[in-house]
């Protein structure tokens, strides 16, 4: 299977008649990480949100594409089936469904009528995958994020990912609410699963995640758009300086477009 190409271009978002995303464009392939950095307000986890279809942000203009698919012409559940995936910064709770279920639920989603996985077999996946990320086999059987600490839940969310296999994989702020040694699991779990087949877009306030998870590339986001991008050494700039030294270089006003999501 060939490398998975996410292309956006010129991208505004609007929500409640306030435009949050303001022209942003980007291109994601397969075997690359991509981290956004930016204060908060700045329209991160408004991206992520329109990106995924969430009804609540309008997309105003601008284009979408994965493997030269337009993504905004499909549902939330096309999208997931084209293999776009977002780990979110606050998983839900689910009371009454098991982890088991759910995720086999989705995965059989994700692959389509006529395709689904036997239960003996998805079962033995879940397991192996479960041991490759050093995640508790009693995982499968408690209800979804019922109960979950921080750590847990972004390890659940970790676990989702690797069973739906997506092509190109969002996650946002994954680090937030996380202790030292969590942070590290995590990102040890991402890591692991890193390959040409899949390109990650990864949403963070701090640097420090980017010490464990090594990016491509390093975006920082300011009043809805990419002002400025390099390697891993911006993130160390920023992590060093904070932002101000951009914002007063770019002629940039210490305002932000909205409340983050």
């Amino acid at each position: 299977m060939a490398s998975p190409v996410f292309q956006i271009n010129d991208l505004h978002v609007k929500v409640e008649d306030k435009e949050i995303v303001r022209g942003l464009s980007l291109e994601i392939k397969g075997g690359e990480i991509h981290a956004i950095m930016g204060p908060n307000g700045t329209g991160k986890s408004t991206l992520a949100s329109a990106l995924m279809g969430h009804p609540a942000y309008e997309v105003t203009s601008g284009r979408v594409t994965l493997d030269g698919q337009d993504v905004l012409e499909m549902s939330v559940d096309e999208r997931a089936r084209a293999g776009m995936f977002l780990a979110m910064q606050y998983p839900a709770e689910v009371p009454g469904v098991s982890n088991a279920n759910f995720l086999r639920t989705a995965l059989n989603a994700r692959l389509g009528a006529g395709n689904e996985v036997p239960v003996l077999k998805f079962h033995r996946q879940l397991q192996q995958k479960m041991k490759d990320l050093n995640i508790d086999p009693a995982f499968a059987e408690r209800y979804l994020n019922e109960g979950f600490s921080g750590g847990e839940k972004k390890r659940n969310e970790i676990l989702q990912m690797a069973m739906l296999n997506p092509r190109i994989s969002i996650l946002d702020e994954i680090d937030s609410g996380l202790d030292i040694d969590a942070l590290r699991i995590v990102a040890d779990a991402v890591n692991s699963l890193r390959s040409p087949e899949i390109g990650f877009l990864i949403i963070t306030h701090y640097q420090r995640l980017l010490q464990h998870i090594v990016p491509d590339h390093v975006h920082v986001m300011m009043q809805g758009r990419i002002v400025r991008s390099g390697g891993r050494e911006l993130a160390l700039k920023l992590e060093q300086n904070g932002y101000d030294w951009l914002k007063q270089e770019l002629g940039i006003e210490d305002e932000t477009v909205g409340v983050e999501a």
